[in-house]
C-alpha cells in the first residue's frame, strides 16, 4: 500500500449550518463514496477526518452531536482511522503523518468539504511534506464567499494547486486509471 484516500470534513456539521442551502454539491457523498469504494478495491488506506471545535457551542462542538460523517457516506471499516482535527489541515493537530509513514504511503488522494479551505490546505501541507498529492476536484464542494460563487472558488483552487502542489483529477479519471469502483 503506497496510496491513501483522505476524506476531509464530509460531516453533518456542515448540513446543520444555514449555508448548506448554498453548497455547490449537496450530494457530495456520492462522489466520495465512489472514491472510497475505489480505494478499498485497490487495497489503499482510507482515512476519515472530522473537524471539531470542542467547547465552541456551534455545529463543530462534538457535544452537540453534529460532528459525524454524513449519513449517506460509506461507514468506516475496521482499520480505517477516524481522526479529529482542530486545525484547517488534516496534519497539524492529528497523527495523520505518523499513520501514513507507518503504512508506507507516498501518494494521497484528497476530497471533502470546503474545497478552498480544509481540502486545499491539507493538499498544500501534504505536498510540503513530500507526498504526491491528487486533488479530486469533483469530490470536493464549497459555498459562495462574498461575491465569489462556488464554481469560481473551485476553479481558483484548481488553478493554484495544479502542477505546483497537486495533480487535479476527477473521480471518473481515477476510476479509469485504477479500475471500476463497483467492488
Amino acid at each position: 500500500m503506497n496510496r491513501a484516500l483522505i476524506v476531509i470534513d464530509v460531516q453533518e456539521s456542515f448540513r446543520a449550518r444555514p449555508l448548506w442551502e448554498q453548497i455547490a454539491n449537496p450530494k457530495i457523498a456520492d462522489p466520495v463514496n465512489r472514491l472510497v469504494r475505489l480505494a478499498r478495491a485497490n487495497g489503499d488506506l482510507v482515512v476519515w477526518v472530522l473537524h471539531v471545535e470542542p467547547g465552541s457551542g456551534d455545529v463543530f462542538d462534538p457535544a452537540l452531536g453534529h460532528v459525524r460523517l454524513l449519513d449517506e457516506l460509506e461507514r468506516p471499516r475496521p482499520g480505517e482511522p477516524v481522526l479529529r482535527k482542530t486545525s484547517h489541515n488534516a496534519f497539524t493537530t492529528t497523527n495523520l503523518q505518523q499513520l501514513l509513514t507507518g503504512a508506507g504511503v507516498r501518494e494521497l488522494l484528497v476530497c471533502g468539504i470546503r474545497t478552498e479551505q480544509c481540502v486545499e490546505t491539507t493538499t498544500r501541507v501534504g505536498s510540503d511534506l513530500g507526498y504526491r498529492m491528487v486533488f479530486v476536484t469533483d469530490a470536493t464542494t464549497t459555498n459562495p464567499i462574498g461575491d465569489l460563487g462556488a464554481d469560481a472558488i473551485i476553479e481558483r483552487t484548481e488553478a493554484v494547486l495544479r502542477d505546483r502542489f497537486a495533480r487535479i483529477a476527477t473521480v471518473a479519471e481515477l476510476e479509469a486509471e485504477l479500475g471500476a469502483s463497483d467492488a
